[in-house]
């Protein structure tokens, strides 16, 4: 028996993927191969994989974030057309202000801008203080999950938010960057988080404000 740890690629529940992948292969049929399709969702899950800590919703997970990529790599490719203003934020974990960023945003554009988010070294799982912090103010972020930063949907969206990741975003031409500094919720008690969730609160308001995409 080997003493080498399993490969990822070798854990991979074949049949559900695929069957994931043919599915959305339907979905975007015109726009990528099912070869390409295929490919996006097994590499998906193997992005996941190599964080998650539990693997029970692994594959839908996967599956949904095979969509994610697939229609900003072709929103970047202009095969689909955007209609409001996307937005990334990006943090090395994505497992605190990234996805409190993403939420709010989400919440105040009401449909007027979207948003994603992604961390250039994901944790397995959300911290679980920034999920209270959230409910707090009505926002459940019980089905989101720290993802991996891929150059597609960096690719496809018009503002770049980064908060504390360096130089891991890559810089395409023509899009806006934008750096905001604030206190990573990792460790912070409640309290400490609560007043990171309202700074970024304020800044999505003044981002929703410039980018015309103000609820009413």
């Amino acid at each position: 028996m080997s003493s080498h740890p399993a490969q990822p690629e070798l854990l991979m529940p074949q049949a559900v993927l695929q069957r994931s992948a043919e599915h959305l292969a339907d979905k975007y049929a015109g726009v990528f191969s099912p070869q390409t399709v295929e490919r996006m969702v097994f590499e998906s899950y193997a992005a996941l994989r190599r964080t998650a800590k539990i693997h029970t919703h692994l594959t839908a997970l996967a599956t949904r974030f095979a969509g994610e990529r697939l229609t900003a790599l072709a929103q970047a490719d202009g095969a689909i057309t955007k209609d409001v203003p996307e937005v990334l934020f990006v943090c090395v974990r994505n497992s605190g202000r990234s996805q409190m960023a993403a939420a709010l945003l989400a919440h105040h554009g009401v449909g007027r801008v979207h948003v994603r988010s992604a961390g250039s070294a994901p944790a397995s799982s959300i911290h679980p203080v920034v999920v209270e912090a959230m409910a707090e103010i009505g926002l459940d972020l019980g089905a989101e999950y720290p993802k991996p930063l891929t150059d597609d949907v960096v690719a496809a969206a018009d503002v770049v938010v980064t908060m504390g990741c360096g130089d891991a975003c890559a810089v395409y031409p023509g899009k806006r960057y934008l750096d905001w500094s604030l206190l990573d919720p990792e460790d912070e008690s409640l309290e400490a988080v609560r007043g990171i969730r309202d700074d970024i609160d304020a800044r999505v308001r003044v981002l929703l404000t410039e980018l015309g995409a103000v609820s009413v």
